[in-house]
């Protein structure tokens, strides 16, 4: 009994990476929706990285990422996984109790998809067309961005919402919609129903969308260790899958239910790693400014994002991976 006591105490003295001792994992709730985004967190709870770092992980699947926000806000989970930057966003606009504690991936994942059966070949056919997204989530963004780089506006076509995921490809494959602006796997499950009828456009323009963890302040005072080992969880995750990515990429296949080519796409057009930097910040600037510009909020001034991150946990278990600037009187 000495001994195993004195054991614990050189384990609690180690740090928090060496928890051997607990008598029972903390609880820890998390949301998400079923995207390629969350891929850490899957390749972490096949891996056991989560019990490793003593959590014990319930998980809330929603069908869109602001849904799994909402409910993390309304306190169904304690961490939202795979949220889109810009959906967070809107909540800071909202003077939101909600954190970024990383990001998780970098993608180009929202595409145009539309019928070429409907007079649609170029993008300035997309003119006078019904086209489809999910109002609120970053596809919207997107869909807006990508009309004023290409010399419209919203206001050029007719808007409609879908807000499921069947919806996203079963509204434009059936005719109930011209087009849609989606996130993959739903734009290629789009486009390959289609077939010669397809055509499609990546969204994008360059810039990549994020996908976060996100807390709220509230609960990162009362549990910051609790995230802390959450987030190394993820970093191992991140190291398992640099070390064996042909494993990696099968946990995620088989939570994604995806097949082996659709995987492989996933797995190119994703950037899996926990980062907070500039580059953030200014996606988020920048999709202040579009919804401030098309009176989507009662704002009128850019928020300071950086009030919205809590970099303690990610500058504890990877330092090198924040580099976000605050202002001089922060």
């Amino acid at each position: 009994m000495c001994v195993l006591l004195i054991v614990c105490i050189v384990l609690i003295g180690a740090g928090p990476g060496l928890q051997g001792c607990s008598a029972e994992p903390d609880p820890i709730d998390i949301s998400y929706s079923p995207f390629e985004p969350t891929a850490l967190v899957w390749i972490a709870e096949d891996q056991q990285f989560f019990r490793e770092n003593d959590l014990a992980v319930t998980f809330h699947k929603h069908d869109t990422g602001p849904a799994a926000l909402e409910g993390m806000l309304k306190g169904e989970a304690d961490i939202a996984v795979g949220i889109g930057e810009f959906p967070m966003v809107g909540k800071v606009l909202q003077q939101t109790d909600a954190r970024i504690i990383a990001g998780m991936d970098r993608s180009e994942l929202i595409s145009v998809v539309a019928r070429r059966d409907r007079g649609i070949s170029e993008l300035a056919d997309l003119k006078g067309k019904r086209v489809g997204t999910t109002l609120g989530t970053i596809a919207e963004f997107f869909l807006g961005r990508f009309l004023e780089i290409n010399g419209m506006a919203t206001g050029d076509i007719t808007l409609v919402e879908v807000k499921t995921p069947s919806d996203w490809v079963d509204a434009v494959v059936n005719g109930g919609i011209d087009a849609v602006a989606t996130a993959e796997p739903y734009a290629s499950l789009a486009r390959d129903r289609l077939g010669a009828n397809a055509v499609a456009w990546s969204a994008h323009s360059g810039q990549p969308m994020y996908a976060l963890a996100i807390a709220t302040n509230d609960w990162l005072v009362a549990h910051p260790e609790v995230a802390k080992r959450f987030l190394r969880s993820l970093v191992q995750a991140e190291e398992y899958a640099a070390h064996h990515p042909a494993e990696a990429q099968a946990i995620v296949q088989h939570a994604l239910g995806l097949d082996p080519a659709s995987m492989q796409a996933v797995w190119e057009r994703n950037q899996y790693s926990l980062t907070l930097n500039e580059s953030l910040i200014a996606a988020m600037e920048d999709e202040a400014r579009w919804l401030i510009a098309n009176g989507l909020t009662t704002d009128a001034s850019i928020p300071d994002f950086t009030d919205y991150i809590w970099e303690a946990g990610l500058k504890e278990v990877r330092p090198d991976a924040v580099n976000i600037i605050r202002s001089s009187s922060q």
